[in-house]
Formats: C-alpha cells, structure tokens, sequence
C-alpha cells in the first residue's frame, strides 16, 4: 500500500480540534469512562456544530493538516502541539511562501533600481513604498488563505483571490505613495508593484498546480479506513473521489448481512474483528466512525473495540446542517467529528521534531564515533559472531521495525525476531563486553541510524521487542492502553527511562508503570521536554546500579 504525506487543506478559522480526547493515557481510566465520554462528545461536537452553522461560520483553520507519514519523516501522532499535520504539505506551504516572498522583493529591488536609487542611498521615505511591496504581497495571500490551497475550489477560483489579495494591498499603497511622495514617486512604485504582482501570481499558480497534480495522484493523500457502511459514508467517499485528498482503502462493518460488497467503488473487506487483525493495519493512518448520533449501543461497542488501537479514531456525525456534498472528508477535524481516540496532530511539531532528530543524531553520532569504534572493536574481539544484533521491534503505528545495537549477549539468531526471555541478573547469555556496555547503555548507541532513517526518534517510548513477555504473559496484554504507547515513533532514550524504568520488566506492575509514564509522555511531547529528557538521559550513560539489563 503506498504511503503518502498530506497536508490536508485548510477551510478557515474556528478549529474544532479542541474538543477534548477520550481518558487515553490516564491511570483510572476504564472502558466505561471512554464510551461514557465518547458519547458525550457526540453530543458537545453536534451543539458546537449546530451554533457555528448557525453562524455561517467558514473558513476553518485546520489542526489535522498533516496526518499519517511516510517513511523517514515520521508521523507523530498526537504531538502536543498538535496540529494536524504532515511534512511534505508544510514544506510545499513553506516553499511556496518563500518564493512569492522573493520574486516580490526581486521586482521591488529592481524597480528601486530603475528609479535611480539605492536602498542605502535613497531617503527612507522614497524607500519604504518599495521595502513594503513584498510585505504587503505576501501578507494578502495569507489573509486571504491562499496558501491553503484548498481543494474544495477549482483552480480558476484559487488564482483569482490570490490575484486579488495581491492587487488591493498593493493598490492601497501606490495610493498612499501618491498621497505622500507625489505622482512621480507614485508611478514607479505602481511599475514595481505591478511587476510583482504578476511574478508572484505566477509562482503561486505554478505551485498550486503541482499540489494539484500531487493530490490527484493521490501523493498527498493518508491512508483511511471507514468503519460503517453507512449512506454518510457513500456520500463522503463520492466527494473525496474528486480530489482524492484522502486515499480510502476500504470498509469495515460488523453489520455484513445488510452490507453490500462495496460502497461508491470501496470494497467492504470485512468485520471490526478482520481490522483489528488485519495485516495492513499499521499503514493506515486514521479510521473514521460513521454512524448516527441515536445508535447509542453500538457507538459504545465500536469504541470499546477500537480504542485498544494506536490509531486516530475520529466518530463522524449525520448532524443537522451537516452537507457531506460540500464538505471533504479530509476536513473531518473541523466538521462535526469528534476524536475518541488520538488527537489531531501538528505538522510543525512534527517537522521541528524530524529536524531536531537528524540534526542531534548526527552531532551525536559524530561526538561518540570513537566510542562507537572501540566498542565494536571489543565485541569482536571478546565473543564469537557478528558485531550488531539487529532485532524485530514494534515501532510507530505497531509496524514492525529492525532496531541497531551492540551485540552483547551469545549469538542466538532466533532472538533476533522474537524475544523469548528477557535478561536477568548474572544473566549467562550476556558477555563480558556486553555487561559493560548494557549497564552504560552504550549497547544502544547504534539506534542512531534507525534516527537518520526515520524508524525512530531521540525521544520516545523505547521500542519493545516481538514476544516480550512478563510472568508469563504478553506485555500487550497487561495493560488495556498498551498500544497507545505505538501513537508516536520509538525513542533511543525516553519519560519512563530517565525516571528509573530501563532495562527488563519482571512484574506486572512494573509493566504498568512503564506504560504510565510512556503515555504521559506522549500526552506531554514537546522540544523542550524532549532537551530535557535528553539532558537527563546523559547521568543514566554513566551507570545506574539500580537496574539490571
């Protein structure tokens, strides 16, 4: 299934991703409390609903641009700060902005110029006209949303309001120069006004022709499931299948008896049992509920199912006013949905987050390249069998990833896909080296290149082995919010390690405990929390006595 990056379009200002989350996280929470809140939800997401639609309120901001990712970028899941969000829209935003931003300043500096002045020369009053054209150019396009590049509107549309929040700015301040500076002054400040206007109209149209083109191929699309084979689904899907924002892979519904095979061309492929154990699962991005607001019992059923996933579970509403013909489904965050499990994501936390990560890998990798030389050197020469031990480990969404270390225990080359005991004290398996380098945490060191190529992050939950088990019991089935943990990428460090629970986990409870403080990170995840972790994370490289691993 191909993986995307999409940075959803944004239809105004009021963000409906402050309704709040389910209990996700919490340490009391129970399934009654999530469905009883879930409920609730509906409820409060239908009456905001109903008093914005009143309002004719438009032109909603979104927080959920940028949602699902693609390898070596990352999807976050549900960053603190938020915003819905992908990476390659926000660059494609970014990109846009800058060269706008420089053509404009380009035809201002040239138009200076032409004037027979200089900046430094020129009094600042003859200057400032010119200095202001690229602010002002700019500044129109972003009021006016342009640089959303919605794709509810046809192309034609797109290009006139940006045309026209270029020209009303720009008019408004050749009119000012004239008032001020005189007609002289004035005529060539409109010369250069009008030169920009037309370059910047250009990028912006080239620009939104290639998000076009990206959308329609389906490049910037997430990967969506659909529980409920509802007409409310129909209608959605027929709208998104113009611009294919969203790539909708299939349906699932536990009612099959009275569900036909496909719905608008997207096969039904089976029931909430066949998507909890469905082998694709970890490449989709979010699942979207759709039912009525009065199937009180089978929305409790559904959310009881479905929150034991990682995935952003989003309950999509048939409520009064609500059109799905003009509303894609890619919007559902600023619609009447209310997310039961997850939250919307932030494309800018999640590009600083990527950004951070490459950049501190490297320094770090750099940094410690001589400990790492010598550390292999010493594996090798200590024990028989390879330098690395690359074993399988769950990773972002539950996909499976192959994460680096030092070997530090006897070859065993089934370890390497299944973990079939975890390590104790005076442990036999481990070598002399490897004691060493597993009490400093070194062993870990080479997770440095699962960083660089996007399978982990410097923060995060640490990445548990396939088949961990404690008494006997698999880890994933101790704790009712386990896979929540899943909701953001694997750390080489993280919460729960800087605050004592490293290494095996022996008893329940201390399986418990990692989970709490793992989802209280997630819950916190921030720059600066995560330079804070980082920072503890350095005593913990000297030795802690109190932990075997």
């Amino acid at each position: 299934m191909p993986r995307t990056s999409l940075k959803l379009p944004q239809p105004g200002k009021l963000r409906f991703d402050a309704i709040p989350v389910s209990n996700i996280g919490r340490r009391n929470c129970t399934h009654e409390q999530c469905c009883q809140e879930g409920l609730a939800m509906l409820a409060e997401s239908a009456a905001s609903f109903r008093e914005l639609h009143s309002q004719q309120v438009t032109n909603l901001p979104s927080r959920t641009e940028g949602i699902g990712a693609s390898h070596g970028y990352g999807n976050y899941g549900n960053d603190p700060a938020g915003a819905p969000a992908r990476i390659l829209p926000i660059v494609l935003r970014a990109g846009t902005r800058f060269g706008t931003a420089l053509v404009a300043i380009f035809c201002a500096y040239l138009g200076l110029r032409l004037s027979g002045q200089t900046l430094l020369s020129a009094p600042v009053g003859a200057a400032l006209p010119y200095v202001l054209i690229p602010f002002v150019s700019v500044w129109g396009l972003k009021i006016a949303g342009a640089y959303q590049f919605s794709m509810n509107r046809a192309f034609s549309s797109l290009a006139s309001t940006a045309f026209l929040s270029l020209v009303w700015p720009n008019a408004i301040l050749v009119l000012g120069t004239l008032l001020f500076d005189g007609a002289a002054d004035a005529r060539s400040v409109g010369a250069s006004a009008i030169c920009a206007i037309a370059a910047v109209l250009a990028i912006y149209c080239a620009a939104l022709a290639v998000v076009r083109h990206l959308a329609k191929s389906g490049r910037l699309s997430e990967n969506v499931v659909i529980v409920g084979a509802t007409d409310n689904a129909r209608k959605l899907i027929l709208r998104n299948s113009k611009s294919r924002e969203l790539n909708i892979v299939g349906v699932f519904d536990d009612r099959l008896s009275r569900a036909p095979e496909d719905i608008a061309g997207v096969k039904v492929l089976g029931r909430i049992d066949d998507l909890l154990t469905w082998d694709q699962l970890p490449e989709i991005d979010r699942i979207v509920v759709t039912v009525t607001s009065d199937a009180r019992s089978r929305v409790r059923t559904l959310i009881d199912k479905l929150r034991i996933l990682p995935h952003r579970i989003v309950l999509l509403l048939d409520l009064d006013g609500f059109d799905p013909e003009t509303e894609s489904l890619s919007q559902i965050a600023h619609s009447p949905a209310a997310y039961v499990s997850g939250a919307p994501r932030d494309a800018r936390r999640a590009l600083s987050k990527r950004a951070s990560d490459v950049v501190f890998a490297i320094l770090l990798a750099l940094a410690f390249s001589p400990v790492l030389l010598a550390i292999a050197v010493a594996v090798k020469l200590d024990s028989a069998g390879p330098v690395f031990f690359r074993q399988k480990r769950h990773g972002f969404n539950n996909q499976m990833i192959r994460v680096w270390k030092f070997r530090s225990m006897k070859t065993d080359k089934a370890a390497e896909d299944c973990m079939r005991e975890q390590a104790t004290a005076d442990d036999p398996r481990i070598t002399r080296v490897g004691r060493f380098i597993r009490r400093t945490s070194l062993d870990e060191l080479p997770q440095l290149l699962n960083v660089l190529t996007g399978e982990m992050s410097l923060v995060g939950p640490r990445p548990h082995a396939v088949g961990m088990t404690t008494e006997s019991i698999e880890v994933h089935d101790i704790v009712g919010d386990y896979a929540h943990r899943h909701r953001v990428k694997p750390g080489l460090t993280g919460w729960a390690q800087v605050n004592g629970s490293r290494g095996p986990v022996h008893t329940k409870e201390e399986v418990r405990e990692r989970i709490r403080l793992d989802l209280e990170y997630v819950n916190r995840s921030s720059f600066w929390f995560d330079l804070y972790i980082m920072l503890k994370t350095a005593p913990c490289l000297l030795g802690d006595e109190t932990r075997n691993r």
